[in-house]
Order: C-alpha cells, then structure tokens, then sequence
C-alpha cells in the first residue's frame, strides 16, 4: 500500500463505539508494514531504529524542538559524539588538493559566537556545486554528523544536512516550514532526524482523524480536555507553535499513563474476583508463642503493618500486599508472624528469595528466631511445632526428596526456596501464603504463576527491601495495596560512609588498614566487586562478566556518566580502566602488608551451592573474616559482625544497589563503616549518586534521589533488559498528577467494563503493551 492510499481507505469503523472487527482493522493499520508505505529502501533505513510499522513511526516522538532562530552552542560539542545542530552558514569555498588530487569543500557554521567546520570531498569540483549552491552566507541549517577535530578545530566531515526555508516542496511550503517548531527526533548517524520528520510526513499527512480508533474513550478526551488520535499525532509531528507540542504531548503522557493503570486496574479487578482460603487467628499457637519468645520488642511500625497483614489473611480475598522497608527495617520478622498466623489455621507458607545464598540465609534466620518452634516432629521441638525447610534447584537427589516430601505432606509448615519453588514438580499440602522477598528480581508473570497455585489461590506479601517512591509504587505495584517500614529496631548502629578516590593510593592504603583494625577486634569485612574474572579495559560500560546467582541483579550497573536524554546520541565512549574482579582482588588483598595472615574467603554465584555455604559459614565463623563477593551478597545475607563494606568500582553502581550492600554492615549495634571506591568524576551523575549515599543512610530520601538522576526507563527495567522503553513519554516524578488522574480513570473504567468490552481499542492498547517484547515496565522497580 502506498503513502497516498492511505486515507483513501474508508473509515466509517473509527470512532469510539467500535466492534471487534473494527477492532482488528484497526490493529492492522497500526501494523501496517513501512516497507509498503514507504518503500523498501526507506523501510529499510528506518528499521535500523526498530521502526517497522505505521504505529512504530507515528509514535516515534521527537525528543525535543527547536526554533530556526535558536542555534545550538557550538561550544559544548564533545569529539566523538554524534550531533545534530542548528546553525548558521558563514562562508562556503571550494578549492583543488593538489597533494592528493581531487577537491573539498569547506564551510564554517556558527552560532553567532563559536565556529565549526564543515568538510566535504569529491573528485571533482563540480561535484560538490550543489553543496556549495545550498550552503550560501546567512542560511540556517541541521548539520548531523560526528564530531571530529582537525588542527585544534571541530568539524563534521561529509555530514548530512537540511537547510531551512529551502529544502521544500515550494516557496510557500517553504515559508510555512520556516516559522514551525523543528522537531528532533532520536536518530541514528544514517538515519538523521530530519529523513525521519520526512518520513512521518509521507505517512501521517494523508490520513484523515478518523483513521485509528483512539484508545482513549471520548469521554475521556473530553474530561481532560484532550484531542483525539491523529490531530495529536499533528499537534507532536507537524507543530505550528510551541503551544501545539506542547498539547500533543500532554495527550500522549496521559494515554501511557491510562494504559498502564488500565492494566494494573484490571489485573487487581481479576485477583479481587478470586477466592481464597480465610486464615484467622488463634491465639493459643505459636504466632502467640513466637512473639512471647523474641528477645526485643516489636517497633510500633512493625505492629501496625502485623495488624494490617493479620486482617488481610482472615479474609477470604487473597491478599496481595506490597510491605517496604529501608535495609534493617525489620521486614523478616513481620513475613514470619504472617507465616506462622496461616501455619496456626492448618496451611502452609513459601518463602520465595531471588538467589540460593539468601534462601539459605533466610533459612538459617528463620529457625534462629523460631528456636523449638521450628522443630516439628523433634524430642526438642515445642508444641504445635512445624518444620522449616529448604528447596533449591542444586539440592541434592537425597535432600531434594525430603524436602518434597515434607512439603507435599504438610509437615514442613513453612518452605523456603528460590524459584524452584515455581516448579510444578513442587506440591504443598495446603499452600495459605506466598511472600516473595525483594520483588524486583520477579515479574509480575511469576506472581500470577504463584497465585494462581491450588484450586484457591494463596495469599501473597511481596517484600521489598529498596524503598520504592510513591510514584513509581502506583505506576509498578499498582495491583498491591502497599505498607511501608520506615521505623527502624533499635540497636542499628550508623554506618559512615565515605567516597575514595580509586587514584588516591595513600587513602586506599588507609582502607586496607581499617579492615585490619576490625579484623583484630573481631569484626568482618566485605570486599564487594563488579566482576568475577579479571579482564581487559572495555570500551564505554563493559558488559561485566555476570553471576549465574545473580538472576539479572548486575543489570542495574550504569554508566558512569548517566543518560537523560531519551533516544539522544551517545558519544564514543573512551577506554575506561578494567572493573575489579572478586579474583584478581583476593588475591591483592592476600599479598598486601596489612592484611597479613588474614584469612580471605571468596563468592560468587558460579561456586556450587555447598561451596556457598561453606564460604558463608567461613565468614561467619572468623575463619576468613574478609570476604571478596559479587553482589550476590546484597539482600538478606545477616552477619551480625560485619561491620566493614569495601565497594570497588561503586560508580558502576546504581544508588539503591549500594545502599542494600551498605545494609549488610552495622547489623548488630557496632559502629560501622562504608567506603566506595569511585573513578566517577565531579559534576558527572555517577559522582552525584555516590555523594548522595555518603550524605545519607535514609532509603526513601536516596529513593527519590535516584528517581531524579535516572531515565524511568532505568527505573522501571527496560534500559537495563537492552528493550526499548515502554513508557516513552511518561515520567513517574514529573507526571505523578497525571498518574492519580489515570489511575481513577482506569478503576472507574474496569468497574463499569471489566474486560474492556465497550473500549476495545484501549484493550488492545493493553494487550499490545504486554506483549513479552513490551512486558519489561511490569517487570522490575
């Protein structure tokens, strides 16, 4: 199908009263292929960016305008970045190489105060007349290109560029196109932005504003004062003032907003339709008995969330309950006496952790709270006692049986595991309560896969130990009622915290040192590295050598300048120093003077499940009172001793990841201590992360911190999958209003119309966004 044909089709199916097969008819005009619109070559060039469909490029936004007098400061170019500027011809000569033959042009743009150079050869002069005939005095132009220099000065060799005014259909397009906003879109070195405005044009121009049927109900667009679809695909593409993009823009916020919580709206809808088994309390069991036996006294917090929990588990509607809490907040202790209300009424709970050393952390802390309650069956165990146990994917055949077993009989009252628990070779007696620990390691089809166990589905508590701002906790965890932590147990001790440079040899020096003084006084230290094995400088980030244990935790590494600019060039990113391995580290600290006849001990998620217990243990015992890990320690591991936490390449590191390995330190009221090793520069972002967690230990302050340093995209997990970001235009501070706008929107919408029925467009929206490509804004925090 041709451009021109476009909209010629009949339309009388659009509208905001559609059937199915408007519906599908609509899905294929936003599908249609760019190959048939735009022809194979065009197609072909555009798909370089993921552009493949009419949808893809009509929602292809630009990423900021211009206006013809703004130019762009010269200035603040950086060689080896790729760039789009606006600026003005100042002069243009060709002239003959008479060393190596042929000819070049040489043109200098300005922006009224700084110059750059613009080079083009050809064997002959002719050739570049056209060049020369376009670029004359005072014309302004888009010059993309990289940046190069050239003695002392920068320039674009052969770049690509559009002139203002001039490049168009006709003198009067020509004028218009003058006065109109300049869109820039993300683009790429073959493709610039303007073959991309060029490109919407030949599609978006045709179509009348019915074509597509809007997502957005009508009533909708006119509670917010909103133009439909295409008049605002316009008001964003084709602009005839700032107030235009700026409306079209607007639109399109909401829509993503209403998107998202349409669907988390009726996923809770669904859930909320579901019965459960009611777990009410007794308290004669040993809920009772546990709290009678813990050797402190519950926060106020930890007892209002309790009662919260308690109240959801005796009703007949599974819970589904988000519970925060900042490092050290006391979150185990809750999930426990949840578990052991719906252990005391006859079922049984799982405990799901992201990796195999916390699901055997949580093991261990588990009985050692519980002491003879957790001894079912044992001459040691007290009344009413059940059983904890173990399941992992690298058990052995024997331990893997048993714990089968008591699981599937119900002697095991609570079971703790790591996704094998998902398993459907895993079968519980009575299965009450799911808690899932540190939620961003699980997506939201695991929670579903969870839920949906048993003829009634279980209960659910997600636990989250990075605090979540309220924003993001309504765009993310919209399908969970939320309680927060945010009262700490008393005997926590504060860790001080501090930004090494990593070129600074006397202050390293220093740290080695520290780690000795706290070794002597029987303390433990952690050595905490990106990598496993060593290896040569990369180029930009380097993609480190990931551990297996991990389940994609290393992904929240970042670049140590940042990004913010969504779909902007990135510069060629010079060789950075190697990323310190947990090898090549142990081995210099076993060969420095002042570590001496210490012990150090290595993890990683590469070592065998016992090799990872035998290293913990090692740990814990004092027998190497250093541990050199991977960030496989970085939720739940408990030891109480350790008071020192080394962070080798911490500006690789995103905030919340450095504040949960800050919080396996100062556990058990010693004064402890925090060092992060940095190359980051001042004024980058990364620098700026690591002097905020120096400034504070408070989890929701460095919460809100990292939401204002990283692109939502980071965030929400897209950036980090590789995927393109599903939340292009939305952002979670910036757009909190307009999310609690959507937000009723979207409840009101799923009470009237559960399943869309009436608004198959916006169903379809949804559906689209789910789909395993687009999945990744539901898939992590």
């Amino acid at each position: 199908m041709s451009a021109a044909s476009l909209g010629s089709e009949a339309t009388a199916s659009a509208g905001s009263d559609v059937g199915a097969g408007a519906a599908r008819q609509n899905l294929e005009r936003q599908r249609e292929p760019l190959t048939k619109v735009l022809g194979a070559r065009t197609a072909k060039q555009l798909g370089k960016l993921s552009l493949e469909t009419v949808e893809d490029l009509l929602r292809h936004y630009p990423r900021r305008y211009g206006d013809p007098g703004q130019l762009t400061d010269i200035s603040q170019l950086k060689v080896g970045e790729h760039v789009t500027v606006m600026a003005q011809v100042r002069t243009a000569t060709i002239r003959t190489m008479r060393s190596r033959g042929g000819a070049m042009l040489q043109a200098t743009v300005t922006d009224g105060t700084h110059a750059l150079q613009l080079t083009f050869f050809a064997k002959r002069a002719g050739v570049l007349r056209m060049h020369e005939d376009k670029l004359r005095p005072g014309r302004t132009g888009l010059f993309t290109g990289t940046v190069g220099e050239y003695r002392g000065s920068r320039q674009l060799t052969h770049p690509d560029y559009l002139i203002v005014g001039v490049d168009a259909a006709d003198e009067d397009e020509a004028v218009l196109e003058a006065s109109r906003p300049i869109p820039f879109y993300p683009a790429a070195a073959s493709v610039p932005t303007w073959r991309i405005g060029r490109s919407v044009r030949t599609v978006l121009d045709p179509l009348p504003d019915d074509y597509f049927v809007d997502p957005i109900p009508e009533f909708l667009l006119d509670r917010h004062g909103h133009l439909p679809l295409v008049p605002s695909l316009r008001d964003v593409h084709v602009p005839d003032d700032s107030a235009a993009w700026k409306r079209g823009l607007a639109r399109f916020v909401y829509e993503e907003a209403l998107i998202l919580q349409s669907a988390l709206a009726r996923r809770r809808a669904a859930h909320e339709a579901l019965t459960s088994v009611a777990r009410p309390r007794r308290d004669d069991a040993m809920a009772s008995a546990f709290d009678a036996r813990l050797p402190f006294p519950l926060t106020q917090g930890q007892r209002d969330v309790g009662e919260q929990i308690a109240t959801d588990l005796e009703r007949d509607t599974p819970m589904m309950r988000l519970l925060q809490g900042d490092v050290g907040a006391g979150k185990t202790v809750v999930a426990l006496r949840a578990m052991l209300q719906v252990v005391d009424a006859g079922g049984q709970a799982a405990l799901l952790a992201p990796t195999e050393v916390l699901a055997a952390q949580h093991l261990v802390t588990l009985r050692a709270l519980m002491g003879p309650l957790a001894e079912g069956g044992m001459l040691t165990g007290a009344d009413d006692a059940t059983r904890v146990t173990l399941l992992t994917g690298s058990q052995g055949s024997k331990a893997r049986r048993a714990a089968l077993a008591e699981a599937a009989s119900g002697a095991a009252g609570i079971v703790v595991g790591t996704h094998a628990l998902l398993s459907e070779t895993v079968q519980f007696a009575d299965l009450g309560l799911v808690v899932v620990d540190e939620q961003h390691r699980f997506g939201v089809e695991q929670r579903d896969e969870l839920r949906a166990r048993g003829d009634r589905p279980p209960h659910m508590l997600v636990m989250t130990a990075t605090p979540i701002p309220r924003t993001v906790a309504m765009t993310v965890f919209g399908d969970l009622e939320t309680s927060v932590l945010a009262e700490k147990p008393a005997g926590r001790a504060q860790i001080a915290t501090h930004v090494v440079p990593a070129d600074n040899q006397a202050w390293l020096t220093r740290a080695w040192g520290r780690i000795r003084e706290e070794v002597d006084a029987g303390r433990r230290a952690y050595v905490v590295c990106a990598r496993i094995e060593g290896d040569a400088a990369t180029e930009g980030d380097g993609d480190a050598d990931v551990d297996p244990d991990l389940d994609g935790a290393d992904d929240q590494l970042l670049a140590a300048d940042g990004g913010i600019d969504l779909g902007a060039a990135k510069p060629v990113a010079a060789p950075k120093a190697p990323l310190a391995s947990v090898s090549d580290t142990a081995a210099m600290l076993g060969a420095r003077p002042e570590l001496a006849g210490i012990g150090i001990g290595v993890m990683h998620g590469r070592l065998s499940a016992d090799a990872k217990a035998e290293a913990m243990d090692r740990f814990a015992s004092g027998a190497t009172p250093v541990l050199v890990s991977t960030t496989v320690i970085e939720v739940g591991v408990d030891v109480p001793q350790a008071t020192v936490m080394v962070v080798l390449d911490a500006d690789n590191f995103g905030i919340s990841q450095l504040h949960q390995l800050r919080g396996r330190v100062g556990r058990a009221g010693h004064a402890s201590l925090c060092l992060l090793i940095s190359r980051a520069d001042e004024g980058t972002v990364a620098h700026e992360r690591l002097q905020a967690l120096a400034a504070t230990t408070d989890g929701f302050a460095l919460a809100e911190t990292d939401l204002e340093l990283r692109r939502e995209g980071d965030v929400l997990g897209a950036a980090q999958s590789g995927g393109r970001n599903s939340l292009r235009l939305l952002r979670v501070v910036r757009d909190a209003k307009v999310i609690d706008a959507a937000r009723v929107d979207a409840r009101e919408l799923v009470n009237d119309d559960p399943d869309f029925t009436q608004h198959p467009a916006l169903a379809q929206a949804i559906e689209s966004w789910l789909e395993p490509a687009r999945e990744d804004y539901l898939e992590r925090s």
